[in-house]
């Protein structure tokens, strides 16, 4: 995965380099395709004014008057018709005429060597000091008939190219400002999807589609965008399930007492009834109080203002004592119990935060079984940790159901997910706990054939 600031450093060089090389090619072709011809034209113009000076002039001497010629910035090549040349100024590197051309010349033709010069050559030919690269025309003087070969000394030329250079340097910077545009537009745009998405989610739209494939910071941030979008809408459906469920379980009770005290206003009421509604209206009351309860202690984990008071507790005579506690309920559906505990197994931890852990646990157990089912209950250690598995044969869980429920406020169906409460509120507060704890806790369920709680907690809280 590249990062983004590797991207950023990629694409700064890649715009230079690029920028510079596409620059080059477009000053290539303007000298090829301008600066060639019109610097041709120029020498031409210059080599027949030397030729035309020197036929004019039939009695001076030749020698002299191409060499100071050559010291303000030219090079010559002046052929005899018996075809011996001489040079006058800085020597040419390459001398590379043809006998052909040479003869043109001195037949009254004119050499056009810089126009002529290959095509596949880039601006650097313009410096290409070969006699190959420079104008040739015919030149008489005191009767005689020679052939005169001039080019541009390279310190010259340097001083003519300063507008190639200027045009290649604007270009450059152009280029430059131009890719940089585009691929700031390319780098920032999966961030502009991600701010209207983010403008989107905070409307209520949780169901935003985000095309960002970027392998990148970008792309990270991305997906954990998406995930946070359905975690919100999961959130939000189940806070209106709570709202719902909560609404119906306060509902139902306070429907309850409402109507058996409208009943006790009755004068002709006899005592017997008078007392069975008023232990009615005592259960309903229990009933809202262990809801507040679990309402309250569930916003205290969330807030941490219910801190741990960590004891010395015996977990395994913990777990025995809540078997004896439910004795009658597990005779009541003919379930069997059976547990592997050691005589003691002490663990640090609050006492009243295991407890509630186990208490849920095993009611569940019991609520959600079979007639004349099983329940087992076993406890191993190791050495720095305890493992506890609850496990029945009950109805089981589906695979969604066990995904959510250690979701607070979850209910998957109103025949299921029931804890001792009814407001879906109890196996996120025994995750809470066994968090609180430093432990985990985990499921494995079939549907229709049980279900396996399985606890680890460490023996000692750091």
């Amino acid at each position: 995965m590249k990062s983004l600031y590797t991207k950023f450093v990629v694409y700064t060089v890649a715009i230079m380099i690029g920028s510079g090389v596409i620059a080059f090619l477009i000053s290539n072709g303007y000298y090829q395709q301008k600066l060639k011809p019109v610097n041709d034209a120029k020498n031409t113009r210059i080599a027949l004014d030397i030729a035309e000076f020197a036929d004019r002039h039939p009695d001076m001497n030749l020698t002299e008057y191409l060499e100071n010629t050559a010291a303000v910035g030219y090079q010559f090549y002046l052929v005899k018709p018996d075809l011996k040349g001489e040079f006058f100024g800085s020597d040419f590197r390459e001398k590379n005429l043809s006998k052909k051309e040479i003869e043109s010349v001195l037949d009254g033709n004119i050499f056009h060597g810089i126009q002529n010069f290959p095509q596949s050559t880039f601006v650097t030919g313009f410096f290409a000091n070969e006699l190959q690269n420079s104008i040739g025309v015919p030149l008489k003087h005191d009767g005689k008939n020679y052939a005169l070969f001039i080019r541009p000394d390279i310190k010259l030329l340097f001083g003519e190219m300063h507008i190639l250079f200027g045009i290649l340097f604007v270009l450059t910077i152009a280029l430059s400002i131009v890719f940089v545009f585009i691929s700031t537009k390319y780098l920032v745009k999966p961030i502009r999807t991600l701010t209207s998405a983010t403008q989107q989610l905070a409307n209520g739209k949780f169901d935003v589609a985000l095309n960002v494939t970027h392998r990148d910071e970008i792309g990270q941030l991305a997906k954990s965008f998406t995930h946070m979008a359905e975690q919100l809408e999961k959130n939000e459906t189940t806070r209106k399930e709570f709202i719902s469920n909560v609404s119906h379980d306060i509902q139902s009770p306070l429907s309850n007492i409402k109507g058996y005290t409208n009943l006790l206003e009755k004068e002709d009421l006899p005592e017997e009834q008078k007392k069975q509604y008023i232990q009615i209206i005592n259960r309903e009351i229990t009933r809202l109080s262990e809801l507040t309860k679990q309402l309250l202690l569930l916003t205290s984990l969330d807030q941490n203002k219910s801190m741990i008071q960590p004891t010395e507790v015996d977990i395994a005579q913990q777990i025995r004592s809540l078997i004896r506690q439910y004795q009658w309920q597990i005779g009541e559906k003919g379930l069997m119990v059976g547990y592997t505990l050691p005589s003691s197994c002490v663990i640090e931890g609050d006492a009243t935060f295991l407890n509630t852990i186990f208490d849920n646990l095993l009611t569940n157990a019991i609520k959600y079984n079979e007639e004349g089912g099983q329940i087992d209950v076993s406890l191993r250690e190791t050495d720095s940790r305890v493992i506890l598995q609850f496990k029945d044969t009950g109805i089981g869980m589906t695979k969604e159901q066990q995904e959510r429920i250690f979701d607070r406020f979850y209910r998957a169906d109103t025949s299921r997910t029931h804890t001792v409460t009814g407001t879906g509120l109890g196996m996120a507060i025994v995750k809470s706990m066994v968090q609180l704890h430093h432990g985990s806790i985990s499921l494995d369920s079939e549907l229709n054939e049980g279900t396996v709680f399985t606890i680890s907690l460490p023996k000692k809280l750091k």
